[in-house]
């Protein structure tokens, strides 16, 4: 019978360690498992993610606010614990190795678990202590006409919540809140490659507006050829705004003339009260200047045009409890607020509806914090 001949030896894989030697070293005994894992620290992944973020460690050590030797010394004990090269460095060049970048997938897992928790501790302190807390609210342009009444109404039922508001284009607001920078954001529909949560809690009319004197200002009603050649004053092209609008003209084979371009509505509406045009804006930009009359509504077929108001939030975190109670909040009183005491909902057909601060009191009595289980907690290190 004739010997079986010896294996070929494995070649080397991208960690520097032989397939064989790996195999044993990433396959140890349970108990040599188990204190590997425990010896793991949230410091080493962090400068761990932010090396392999940055494949530098001088970036990596400026951004984490360290020295790059603390940087290097914390990724060396990573890779001593693990029994793994996670970088390998080659002159100022560092790369990842296979080990590493799964290690790197792993440790933002576990970082944006740990930040989970973090968010649902700080839940249980708020719920457990008395009402209160700070709330970054993150609005576009148009909202900033009702977010102010919004926030007081939410006041009045959580005594001592502390707003911090920001008020920018839909892009930047979205960003903000992508990076943790926001707590929460009331817009429209974001785009789905943003990864957010959009919940509706009101309807948005839209309507076009020309100066209080315009000839089609006094008629009962009048029709899309009739707006053919009427100078319009446009939104700049990224606003939500002229996009819906032109939507709006496609579907009715239209083309208007455009005599100017202008960002930010309060300069909008003060050109179509100079008689330079006419426009199509947000129903809730406009109340004062209708109650002056100054601007007058347009009676056009099918008008107003609805989108919906979103409250926004970041799909992986939790909300804690200030943030949990003002979206239950605005869920079931939001769609009051912005029509509330409003005219041209009246002169639309659309009664507003006082808002009950009552009922705020039963819903957030009502509300309770979400739990988390870290049962998979330290399974995240396992390869999938």
């Amino acid at each position: 019978m004739k010997p079986r001949p010896k294996p070929a030896p494995m070649p080397p894989s991208r960690s520097g360690i032989s397939r064989k030697s790996a195999a044993r070293t990433s396959e140890p005994s349970g108990a040599a498992r188990e204190s590997r894992l425990k010896n793991l620290t949230l410091r080493q992944l962090r400068l761990f993610e932010a090396v392999s973020s940055r494949l530098s460690y001088s970036r990596a050590a400026e951004q984490m606010n360290v020295t790059q030797p603390a940087v290097s010394m914390q990724v060396q004990q990573l890779e001593a614990e693990l029994g793994l090269q996670l970088l390998v460095k080659q002159g100022k060049k560092v790369t990842l190795s296979q080990a590493g970048e799964e290690m790197l997938r792993q440790s933002r897992r576990i970082l944006n678990q740990v930040l989970i928790a973090e968010e649902a501790i700080a839940a249980f302190r708020v719920t457990e202590g008395a009402k209160g807390g700070l709330l970054h609210l993150g609005v576009v342009p148009t909202a900033h006409y009702f977010a102010p009444k919004l926030m007081m109404a939410f006041a009045q039922a959580w005594p001592g919540i502390q707003f911090k508001l920001t008020v920018d284009r839909r892009d930047a607001i979205l960003a903000m809140l992508q990076a943790h920078q926001l707590d929460v954001a009331i817009g429209g529909y974001p785009p789905s490659e943003a990864d957010l949560e959009a919940e509706t809690f009101a309807q948005h009319p839209h309507c076009i507006v020309a100066a209080a004197d315009h000839p089609l200002a006094k008629r009962r009603r009048i029709h899309w050829n009739d707006l053919k050649d009427e100078p319009f004053i446009f939104r700049e092209p990224n606003s939500a705004t002229r996009q819906f609008f032109e939507h709006l003209l496609q579907a009715q084979s239209l083309q208007v003339k455009v005599s100017m371009e202008l960002s930010g509505n309060e300069t909008i509406k003060q050109a179509v009260m100079a008689g330079m045009g006419i426009s199509f804006l947000s129903a809730h930009t406009f109340q004062i200047e209708l109650e002056a009359a100054r601007l007058a509504v347009l009676p056009l077929e099918d008008m107003p045009k609805m989108l919906d108001w979103c409250l926004l939030h970041r799909r992986d975190s939790f909300l804690s409890g200030v943030n949990e109670a003002f979206r239950t909040f605005v869920m079931a009183h939001g769609a009051a607020l912005p029509g509330s005491a409003d005219p041209l909902t009246h002169r639309l057909g659309q009664p507003a509806q006082p808002m009950r601060l009552g009922a705020a009191h039963v819903a957030l009595e009502t509300f309770k914090v979400k739990r988390l289980h870290f049962d998979s907690f330290l399974r995240l290190f396992k390869k999938r």
